[in-house]
């Protein structure tokens, strides 16, 4: 494990939430011009699909797992990331089959997803906890992880929870492996190099001792700094895309 220290000063915006944080990280993986999925129960990517799309990439494509290509729901009120908002304003309605399609030809740029478990090796779990056989719990499984993680140009995984049971030694079932661009967790940001996952960024309101306490596997970085906190614009936008706080809500789950 590498010494280095964090390499720029704490912001003195700290006080920003949490969920704010990780939306905008998000956001600022996608560039103009560019393709991007969100799945089901994806509040924080959806939000940050429309503001990437609102200030920095107004010519990217959004696919949403309803089907919808580009809507525009204006301010989000319903609860749901796969709901009929997400219909409102469509150019094109595009199927599920098709985005897993698209991807498989190398055409789609950002694919965001998530799982249960996380590894070193950058191994995603979204199948059981404990033996596949006798599993201690099911969960939903694979669905577009084991197809999009592999062939996504960008994999953007995100967990509202960064703890010793998520970040793991060795994952229970590998669901997917490789390829990741970025996970983005309440404390940090990791990036994927060399068969690995490295620490990049570590959120202002967190502490590197405190990711280090949360995770079960030695922490590999060379130069850490704080992740840069949300705009006075992102925060603008947000509070108009999502007035309602639908990227908080996995956190009270």
């Amino acid at each position: 494990m590498n010494n280095a220290q964090l390499t720029s000063g704490r912001s003195k915006q700290t006080h920003c939430r949490v969920s704010d944080i990780m939306t905008c990280v998000m956001a600022r993986q996608i560039k103009d011009g560019e393709t991007v999925f969100h799945g089901v129960s994806s509040h924080i990517p959806m939000v940050a699909m429309m503001l990437a799309k609102a200030i920095h990439a107004p010519n990217m494509v959004y696919l949403d797992i309803p089907g919808g290509v580009n809507p525009n729901p204006g301010k989000l009120s319903g609860y749901s990331s796969a709901g009929s908002d997400l219909f409102r304003g469509a150019s094109s309605v595009f199927s599920l089959q098709e985005i897993f399609d698209l991807s498989m030809r190398g055409k789609l740029n950002v694919a965001f997803l998530s799982g249960i478990q996380f590894d070193f090796y950058g191994n995603v779990n979204a199948s059981v906890i404990g033996d596949y056989r006798k599993p201690k719990v099911r969960m939903p499984g694979g669905a577009g992880s084991a197809v999009l993680i592999p062939t996504a140009d960008k994999a953007v995984i995100w967990r509202t929870k960064h703890d010793k049971r998520t970040f793991v030694p060795k994952v229970d079932f590998v669901t997917a492996r490789g390829n990741i661009h970025k996970i983005v967790t309440p404390l940090c940001v990791f990036g994927y190099r060399n068969g690995h996952l490295v620490l990049e960024t570590v959120h202002p309101s967190s502490s590197l001792e405190e990711v280090k306490e949360n995770t079960g596997f030695d922490l590999i970085y060379e130069s850490v700094e704080y992740t840069q906190t949300p705009t006075v614009e992102e925060l603008r936008y947000l509070m108009k895309i999502d007035p309602g706080d639908l990227r908080s809500q996995e956190y009270s789950t």
